[in-house]
């Protein structure tokens, strides 16, 4: 038994589609999120950059004595995961391989679309990795970056998130794929606007259902499941917290302790 808390960071608000399936799959779990408000977006800056935003944010959360680190941002996974994973003693898990194995189990006929911010799509690291696995694979990427505001701004139904949808997917909606993978952790709120422009047949994959699962795995291995904790979630974000209080309702279905400041530089 190890009751030592589960960290957790993203970019901004994101990542909570990611802490809501942590706490449901992991109840026992105290979570730490850091939400770097201050710098958000990611997805436009340089990966020198990110790397030294996702090394500072790691930094801090070990000093908080996290047992395990977990980048809920598509950005930080596609561009310096190794880069932490080679820097830290601790395990840190990405949003990526989850994802990528979790669709590749449930596509039927092996073409698969990936949705992310313009940085995750540009590193290509969606494609990347589902090539490595299945090397016969197809795959269409598109870059939506207004899904983001839209999220935050609390547009996730109704005429502007479907025209929106509209813009960016109808190269999806016209081709053979199966499977989408939901390659930022905004896009889970909008799964009922882009799953009624793609349709029924096409699965929606939801990266934070998937790390979940991989979390699970890495505490049971390394031996760090707790089993007495209440599953408190605390988080922390390097600019205003009374914005990120309102937008978290709309991410998580469970209380957090309000959100504190914290200073990264």
């Amino acid at each position: 038994m190890d009751d030592r808390p589960i960290g957790v960071f993203d970019s901004g608000i994101g990542g909570l589609t990611v802490v809501s399936a942590l706490s449901s799959a992991l109840p026992n779990e105290n979570i730490l999120y850091v939400g770097d408000t201050a710098r958000v977006p990611y997805g436009n800056k340089s990966p020198q950059r990110i790397k030294q935003y996702s090394r500072e944010i790691t930094e801090w959360l070990i000093q908080q004595n996290c047992k395990i680190i977990v980048v809920a941002c598509n950005t930080v996974s596609s561009m310096a995961i190794h880069y932490l994973q080679s820097h830290f003693y601790l395990p840190i898990v990405g949003v990526i391989n989850p994802g990528v194995n979790f669709a590749i189990n449930i596509t039927k006929n092996k073409n698969i679309g990936v949705l992310g911010t313009q940085g995750t799509i540009s590193s290509n690291a969606y494609g990347k990795k589902l090539l490595s696995k299945v090397p016969d694979i197809k795959i269409i990427s598109k870059a939506c970056p207004l899904f983001v505001p839209l999220v935050e701004e609390g547009l996730v139904e109704g005429e502007i998130p479907l025209s929106v949808a509209g813009f960016y997917l109808k190269e999806l909606q016209s081709s053979d794929i199966d499977t989408v993978i939901l390659g930022c952790t905004h896009y889970p709120l909008l799964k009922k606007v882009i799953g009624s422009f793609l349709g029924k047949n096409i699965t929606l994959v939801d990266s934070g259902n998937a790390i979940a699962r991989s979390v699970a795995y890495e505490l049971n291995s390394h031996k760090l499941i707790s089993t007495a904790n209440k599953g408190e979630i605390q988080c922390f974000v390097t600019d205003d917290p009374k914005y990120f209080d309102t937008l978290a309702s709309r991410f998580l279905h469970k209380s957090i302790i309000e959100a504190k400041h914290i200073d990264l530089s």
